[in-house]
Order: C-alpha cells, then structure tokens, then sequence
C-alpha cells in the first residue's frame, strides 16, 4: 500500500475538481484521483466511453455534468451541481482547452474566440466560483494546465501560446493572492502527451520531437497526474506560485 493510500484510508475523501476529463490528459487526470480513492467531478461539451464506465463503476464517487465553460452561466451550474452533491471542493484541475492550428495572420475571428474563450474565460471563471468557496473554508489546492508552447511559442500556434502564457500569469498572481488563506496555487506545463492533441502531427514530426526529448519518448498523461498529485497533496503548505516544465528535458 502505498503512503499515499494510507493518508486517504485514514483522512476524509477530497473533493476533486477536473475540467475537460472526458478523454486525453483530462482523463488520466480524473483516472488518478479516481485511483487515489477521492471524489471526483468533471465536465466537457459532451460524454465519453471513458465517462461512462466511470459513472457505473464509481456512482457514488464521480459526477459528470455537460458544460461549455466557455459560458460563465455553464461553469456556475457545473460548480453549483458538485456543491449541492459533496458540500465543498478541495482540488481543481483546470485542465479544458482548446487548440486551432495556422499561422496568426490566416487565423478566423471564429477561432480566435473559440481558444480564447474557453482556455483562457473558462478557466477565470471556475477559478474564481472555486476560490469563493475555498477562500470561505481557508484551503484548498488549484492547478492550471498551461503548456510548453506558453513558454518557448511554436509557429502556427500564436493564439494557443498566447493562452497558455495567461494561465501562467493567472498562476502567479492567484498564488499571491490566495496564499495567505492556505490554498496552494500552482502550474503545470506540459510537453508533448499521446493524446489527441498530437495526433496532428505526422510521424515524422513525431520522431523528431522524440529524438530531440532526453528522455527519448512522448509523455503519456500518467506523468502529468502524478505531478498532479504532488501539487495537490494535503501536506503541500508550501510550494505555491510556481509552473513546473514537465516534458520529459524537451525544454531543458
């Protein structure tokens, strides 16, 4: 049994929080928790293979709503509906986005909106019916899943970076701000995953980025949610403000 389990055998189940846990890195995510014997609640625009054997396998510890996050009435129902279930959210994971490939200059107002709107919008506004709450309890735990591409920019994705650059601001500024009411705030940054968030890329791009990764592999979701785990655990009182790179050296 590991350390972990035990804490959670002997303390009360947490309230965990996951945006965009319908497939890919959000699942995983939701998966780890799930795993870690916790309480947990997710929502995207519409259900999954993946979402549905949760909701059999785990009736009584998992919540899945519909919900464009993009609409602050959809994120205050979401967040309404895990209040009304379990009284109290101690972790979020927000972890919903959106990407649209080309060059700025090619770009549609359309899909301008759509990335803005949902990674950047959505995420302020869980963060903020969130952190009421939490501030109200004085603790709590929020991670925002930013990127790589916030830090260094890729060519084709200047509205995508631009986002996940705001995450990483919201990141420090939330830190600051909620600090001193025990509630950690911190970033993680993401390297390239297998997900479908890679699968525009061929394989020779693929090889490429595994050749130039120390590591000499793709990230899979696992290593995102353990690091997860780590920013989220009880007995983190410390490390808050910080956007930890996690892509296998990629970046390093």
């Amino acid at each position: 049994m590991s350390e972990r389990q035990r804490v959670n055998e002997s303390s009360e189940p947490r309230v965990v929080v996951v945006t965009g846990g319908s497939r890919g890195l959000g699942a995983g995510i939701v998966e780890s928790y799930l795993a870690s014997g916790d309480l947990v609640a997710t929502c995207s625009r519409s259900s999954t293979a993946e979402v549905e054997a949760w909701v059999s396998q785990h009736p009584d510890r998992f919540l899945f709503q519909r919900a464009d996050l993009s609409v602050a009435d959809d994120a205050k129902a979401f967040v309404d509906a895990v209040i009304e279930r379990w009284g109290r959210v101690d972790v979020l994971v927000n972890n919903a986005g959106v990407a649209r490939d080309g060059i700025l200059a090619m770009a549609t107002d359309e899909d301008i909106d759509l990335v803005v709107d949902l990674n950047i919008k959505g995420t302020l506004y869980m963060s903020r019916l969130v952190s009421r709450r939490m501030l109200a309890r004085r603790s709590g735990s929020i991670v925002n899943i930013s990127s790589i591409v916030g830090r260094s920019g890729y060519r084709g994705l200047g509205v995508y970076s631009a986002t996940k650059a705001a995450l990483d601001g919201l990141t420090r500024s939330m830190a600051r701000e909620l600090g001193s009411r025990g509630i950690t705030v911190n970033g993680i940054a993401p390297g390239y995953l297998r997900t479908e968030m890679s699968h525009g890329l061929d394989g020779g791009q693929l090889d490429q980025i595994v050749r130039r990764t120390p590591s000499g592999r793709l990230g899979e979701p696992d290593d995102i949610a353990r690091v997860c785990q780590f920013l989220t655990d009880p007995r983190n009182t410390y490390l808050t403000g910080q956007v930890l790179v996690v892509d296998g050296g990629l970046t390093s």
